[in-house]
C-alpha cells in the first residue's frame, strides 16, 4: 500500500467515525468489582441519611457476563421516610441491561417491580408479559455507570434512544459546565452535566437533577442534586474506594 493510500484510507475511519453514534465511541470503563461509593444524604440543608452506590459482582445473566450494582438511599425526615434500592445487571462488554430491580419505599409508597431484558430481540418482560424495548437499553442505575465512558463537551446536549421503555426516549444528558466542588471526601474539579429521563423520580423533566462527576478519568460521581415532590434530594460524596479488580 503507497503512502498516499494509507493516508486516504485514515482519513475514511476518521471520517466514518464521526458518524458513528456516540456510545460506540465510549472509552473503556474507569469502574469494576469493589468499586464503591458512599454518601451523606442531605433533604435541603438536613443531613437525613445515607446513599450507596457499588458494584458487588459479577454473575452470569442467561449466559452473558454481567456487573452487579446496587444503589440504594436510605433515610428521611419525621413522618417521611426513604428506604429505595435500585439493582442493575449490566453486560460487562456491551454495557447494555440484561436486569433492573427497583425496591421503592417512599413515604406510603411501596413497590418491587422487575425487568428481564432482551438486547438480541429489544424486548423486556415485567410480571411475565412482554413489552418492546431498544437493542442497547439501559435502566437507571446503568445510565450512571454507562454515563461515565462517554466523552462530554460543555455546552453541549446528547440525545439517545438507549433508555429501555421506549416511550421514555429520548433520554437528554447537557453538559453544563466544569467547576471546583467540595465535598466530605474532599475538592476536586468537576464536570457538571444534567440527565433528563421521561419519566417519574430522580432524573424526571420535573426533577432538574444536575450532577457532579470527577474531571478525570474516573468520573466519580461526586454530588447530586434533584428536586422531588417532598423536596430537595441532595447526595454528597462521602468516601470512594476503588475496584478490587480490573
Amino acid at each position: 500500500m503507497t503512502a498516499r493510500a494509507a493516508a486516504a484510507l485514515r482519513r475514511a475511519a476518521l471520517a466514518a467515525s464521526l458518524l458513528l453514534p456516540l456510545p460506540l465511541l465510549a472509552q473503556p470503563r474507569p469502574f469494576d468489582v469493589g468499586e464503591k461509593m458512599e454518601y451523606d444524604v442531605k433533604f435541603g440543608a438536613i443531613s437525613v441519611g445515607k446513599g450507596y452506590m457499588e458494584i458487588v459482582g459479577r454473575e452470569t445473566v442467561r449466559g452473558r457476563d454481567a456487573l452487579h450494582t446496587v444503589f440504594t438511599v436510605r433515610g428521611g425526615v419525621p413522618f417521611y421516610r426513604v428506604r429505595d434500592r435500585y439493582e442493575s445487571w449490566i453486560d460487562a462488554q456491551r454495557l447494555v441491561s440484561l436486569r433492573y430491580v427497583q425496591d421503592i419505599n417512599e413515604g406510603r409508597y411501596d413497590r418491587e417491580r422487575r425487568f428481564e431484558m432482551y438486547p438480541e430481540r429489544a424486548v423486556f418482560i415485567e410480571d411475565g408479559e412482554e413489552f418492546p424495548s431498544v437493542s442497547e437499553p439501559l435502566d437507571d442505575g446503568a445510565f450512571l455507570y454507562w454515563i461515565r465512558t462517554i466523552p462530554l463537551e460543555v455546552g453541549q446536549s446528547y440525545t439517545f434512544n438507549r433508555y429501555f421503555r421506549p416511550d421514555r426516549n429520548p433520554v437528554t444528558i447537557r453538559v453544563l459546565r466544569r467547576e471546583p466542588v467540595t465535598v466530605p471526601a474532599g475538592r476536586f474539579d468537576a464536570i457538571v452535566i444534567q440527565p433528563v429521563i421521561k419519566s417519574r423520580g430522580i432524573f424526571s423533566e420535573n426533577g432538574r437533577a444536575e450532577i457532579w462527576l470527577s474531571d478525570d478519568d474516573r468520573r466519580i460521581m461526586l454530588q447530586m442534586k434533584s428536586r422531588l415532590s417532598f423536596g430537595s434530594l441532595n447526595l454528597y460524596l462521602k468516601s470512594y474506594r476503588p475496584p478490587t479488580a480490573q
